[in-house]
């Protein structure tokens, strides 16, 4: 269970000094709760019983805030913050837990955890994690590439040429990613990030030439781990019919959304005699130009609208 506070203790643990204070809970521990005011919870943070996180980190300040309450305001956060149900508390800072919060843990069945680190160090380590280990995924049938800095998904019909085209790009200088099942994960509320399984790192498929290791053929410079999803290109093999229906000035520029995400996307007809990696290479520089605020088919409609004012004659004046 991936998502669950025992494997992320076993995954960061040693990484982030971390350690039980009280046993290990032999049931997996979900960090995302059950129930629906649960799941709205951030998953870490500072001690907080109006916001309550998943996982409540109590360091110097804290513990400090708790020292400054009088006995019954003390007594009432202690049972907030259990009553709460969080996953686990961990104390940063090489704390210990006193007495009465150890109770209050047992009494609720709250792991706690320790910590050598500071508390704004761990937090950070902890959030970076969880956020890319209970990311939303999905897998893409396609080839991801990075293409001058951009992370680009081919997509296609099967056999329509996304292999081949990724190898010409793979021998101008690109770098793949993944070939085949590239796997997306929302890392943040508008951004995609692809990555590629495990078993399929290094290979891509070529009809004809079986497979290929890219890595071994072309050197570490050609293969990267990880990219933002920024361009998706729909290879598709168009008739005049099709080819006509496509706008002249904004290209087939439309949309794909993928967990949620839109990302911009472009279809590009294949055809005999087309220099697909070039063209895809103009798609990508285009682009770029359009998240800078530039957009070519608006430059040219607006110069055509000024050339035309200018051709016209003036009006005649009104006669008094």
């Amino acid at each position: 269970m991936l998502d669950s506070l025992q494997s992320t203790v076993d995954q960061t643990g040693h990484q982030l000094k971390l350690r039980w204070l009280t046993p290990e809970p032999e049931i997996e521990r979900p960090l995302r709760g059950e129930e629906p005011e649960q799941a709205q919870q951030s998953l870490i943070g500072s001690l907080n019983c109006i916001h309550p996180n998943r996982l409540q980190v109590i360091g110097h300040p804290e513990q400090l805030y708790l020292a400054t309450l009088g006995t019954t305001a003390y007594a009432e956060t202690v049972k907030k913050l259990f009553s709460d149900r969080p996953a686990a508390v961990i104390f940063t800072d090489d704390i210990e837990p006193s007495p009465d919060l150890r109770d209050e843990a047992t009494r609720t069945q709250t792991p706690l955890l320790g910590s050598t680190l500071g508390d704004q160090e761990l937090i950070n380590h902890l959030r970076y994690f969880l956020t890319h280990a209970l990311a939303e995924r999905t897998t893409v049938h396609g080839v991801f590439i990075e293409v001058l800095g951009m992370g680009v998904l081919l997509v296609g019909d099967p056999a329509v040429g996304k292999s081949e085209l990724a190898l010409d790009l793979i021998t101008r200088g690109h770098r793949i990613i993944a070939d085949d099942a590239p796997r997306f994960a929302r890392i943040a509320p508008e951004t995609i990030e692809g990555t590629c399984p495990e078993t399929l790192r290094d290979f891509l498929e070529v009809r004809g030439l079986g497979i290929l290791n890219i890595r071994a053929m072309f050197g570490e410079g050609a293969i990267l781990r990880n990219k933002t999803l920024n361009l998706v290109i729909d290879l598709q093999p168009l008739d005049q019919r099709q080819l006509a229906c496509i706008d002249r000035l904004t290209g087939g520029l439309s949309a794909m959304t993928i967990l949620g995400v839109a990302i911009p996307k472009i279809v590009m007809p294949v055809a005999p005699g087309r220099n697909l990696a070039i063209l895809v290479e103009a798609a990508v520089r285009h682009q770029m130009l359009r998240i800078r605020g530039y957009d070519a088919g608006v430059d040219f409609i607006d110069r055509q609208a000024r050339a035309i004012s200018q051709d016209r004659p003036d009006p005649p004046a009104a006669k008094p």
